[in-house]
């Protein structure tokens, strides 16, 4: 016999809203032929020190970001602007006609780059702005069609499946919240990914054994105009200070205008990647830092070892949230004896694949010059081959289109110049 189980166990699975998940596509080993093109060699950038931002006493920019640092390699030179106020002139140009509140935005979009020591550029000012356009369409906290439906349709589901009395339950969701609006007029009026966030704080905090059944695991993932991971943003603040005063907790500040172009611009910019277009950025944006990188490196492992492996970026498997074995790290280690290094060798420099270094690891260097040799120079970069889904995902789409969709609009970005 199935025991019914607490209500508040159901609404843990309620929210639907969270990242889309990933599923990659496997990658056959490519022929051996050579390429008739290759690209651009990748060049090693070191991993910077995290550089503490010190607490301004209101949002506006502590400090004006430096003019500029030379530009990857492959990737056109743009000149930085030579202060804040060029700056937010130029973001003023460059915002598309149709955007509301033009200052608000603006003031935003620059306040993050001078926070975050980026270079006023106009390629680095489109790329943010081409990501705020896919992924919000200009809404701080955009609605998402349908969400409520998809929430009541979760929580029936999981009725059923514990045998919860349909009565109990809606009599539990009658309850009153914090705002003075029961749990069910909040759920039927759910839009926005925010909403949703406020109603699964209030459950933490007010219904019984919420902190029990519900801390530390509200399922809404991403949020704010440039849909920024709440996990990335709660670890970013641990060791770069967010520069603004908070209203609440981090995860709060996601949600807002101001904190969604902050983090969203860190994640986006704020690390050394040597990559000859900006759509691998786009790309690493959707599936994790350095991931086009990876991707190639998966390519070339799948080409020396005869493997089908699946060009995800991630060299090693995350499951449960610590770094373990996986088809490209076996894959990897069947060419130890050709690439004149031992499994712990190998191993060691796997678990940097999420940083800048890894690049510079014997593994990869030595794989990467075997693969050179024997098919002729292999690409160091390739968009990551993900499918992704979700409750909120309608259609078939992957990273690459996710990639090349925010590629056009950057482009039109950069032709507003």
């Amino acid at each position: 016999m199935i025991r019914p189980i607490p209500l508040l166990s159901l609404l843990v699975a309620a929210a639907l809203a969270g990242c889309a998940t990933q599923t990659p596509a496997p990658v056959a080993p490519a022929p051996t032929a050579r390429p008739a093109e290759p690209v651009t060699p990748e060049v090693l950038f070191p991993e910077p020190a995290p550089e503490p931002v010190p607490e301004p006493a209101t949002p506006t920019p502590p400090v004006t970001a430096p003019a500029g640092t030379p530009h990857p390699t492959g990737m056109p030179a743009f000149p930085a602007y030579p202060n804040e106020a060029a700056a937010r002139a130029a973001v003023q140009r460059l915002l598309p006609g149709n955007v509301r509140d033009r200052a608000g935005w603006t003031n935003d979009i620059v306040n993050a780059f001078s926070a975050l020591h980026l270079s006023y550029r106009a390629d680095n000012f489109c790329a943010v702005m081409a990501i705020i356009e896919q992924e919000s369409l200009w809404q701080a906290d955009r609605a998402i069609p349908g969400l409520n439906q998809m929430v009541w349709k979760e929580i029936e589901t999981r009725r059923q499946k514990y045998l919860i009395p349909k009565l109990v339950l809606d009599a539990a969701l009658l309850k009153h919240s914090p705002n003075g609006r029961s749990y069910k007029d909040r759920i039927d009026s759910l839009r926005t990914e925010r909403e949703m966030n406020d109603l699964f704080g209030d459950m933490i905090d007010e219904l019984p054994y919420g902190k029990t059944l519900l801390a530390g695991k509200n399922p809404i993932r991403t949020g704010g105009p440039m849909q920024v991971s709440v996990a990335f943003a709660e670890q970013q603040a641990k060791y770069r200070p967010y520069p603004y005063p908070k209203k609440g907790t981090i995860r709060d500040e996601v949600f807002t205008r101001r904190g969604g172009i902050y983090f969203g611009t860190s994640i986006l910019l704020d690390y050394p990647a040597p990559y000859s277009q900006m759509r691998y950025r786009f790309a690493d944006f959707n599936a994790g830092r350095y991931a086009s990188r990876n991707a190639a490196f998966q390519q070339a492992v799948a080409r020396l070892s005869g493997r089908r492996l699946s060009a995800d970026g991630d060299i090693l498997s995350y499951d449960g949230g610590s770094a373990g074995a996986s088809d490209t790290r076996a894959a990897v280690l069947s060419l130890a004896g050709r690439l004149g290094l031992s499994a712990g060798e190998i191993q060691r420099d796997l678990k940097l694949e999420k940083v800048g270094p890894f690049a510079g690891t014997p593994t990869y260097q030595r794989l990467f010059a075997l693969a050179d040799r024997q098919y002729g120079h292999q690409p160091r970069e390739t968009l990551p081959q993900i499918q992704l889904t979700g409750p909120k995902i309608q259609r078939k789409i992957t990273t690459a289109w996710f990639a090349d969709r925010v590629e056009g609009r950057y482009r039109s970005c950069l032709a507003r110049r």
